[in-house]
């Protein structure tokens, strides 16, 4: 059986000691993967709308090759949730917790 390789183990303790809490350090990787996942949508939409036509030919769609290769390369692409966890792991996140900010 193969394995994906962009499947990686993590170790949760090196994971929750960003934060103090797992529970926190996962959500802020959750909130991170949204924020690259619709930065990614919009970016392939913008760049798919080139292609739009007016007319929908059934042999000018499956013809396009320029905007099927557009689609591979984000299909390639890692996912949005390994981004985000790989630039939480390296300190590129910018997070706070406003509750905790007043209690100082």
């Amino acid at each position: 059986m193969a394995v994906n390789p962009s499947i990686v183990t993590r170790d949760l303790d090196k994971v929750a000691d960003k934060t103090g809490n797992i529970y926190d350090s996962l959500h802020i990787v959750g909130l991170r993967a949204k924020q690259i996942s619709t930065n990614l949508k919009e970016e392939l939409n913008n760049k798919l709308s080139e292609f739009a036509s007016t007319v929908d030919n059934l042999e000018e769609v499956f013809e396009n090759k320029e905007q099927i290769e557009i689609s591979k390369f984000y299909e390639r692409m890692p996912k949005p949730s390994t981004m985000a966890m790989e630039e939480f792991m390296e300190g590129k996140v910018y997070y706070r917790f406003p509750a905790e900010e007043g209690a100082e």
